[in-house]
């Protein structure tokens, strides 16, 4: 059984058990969060698409731990001015196992 799911903007394709980082959240360690916006909830057989949610379809998560993303470095530089600033930026992730997946 998996489902896709919106969080934070992107869509994921999860399974019950399957660990995922998505974008930060307001919860803590060992919080359990519901992802409400279900797309598509497959069992094999039977496939359900929404349009665009499907209506009391609901996949339950709980909060592992809060990550940092790898260091990205931007370079701007002018030429022929000797001009030239960097900057760095570390997104924060929550990392989430499912834990089940209800279909509507």
């Amino acid at each position: 059984m998996y489902a896709v799911i919106k969080t934070g903007g992107k869509q994921h394709k999860v399974e019950i058990d399957q660990i995922l980082e998505v974008e930060l959240l307001d919860k803590n360690a060992g919080d359990e969060v519901v992802f409400d916006q279900v797309l598509l909830v497959s069992d094999g057989d039977n496939v359900s698409i929404g349009q665009p949610v499907i209506e009391n379809a609901s996949v339950k998560a709980t909060v592992i731990e809060e990550t940092k993303g790898n260091k990205i470095t931007i370079l701007r530089f002018q030429r022929r001015k000797h001009s030239m600033r960097t900057q760095g930026h570390r997104q924060r992730f929550h990392k989430v196992q499912v834990t089940e997946i209800t279909a509507g």
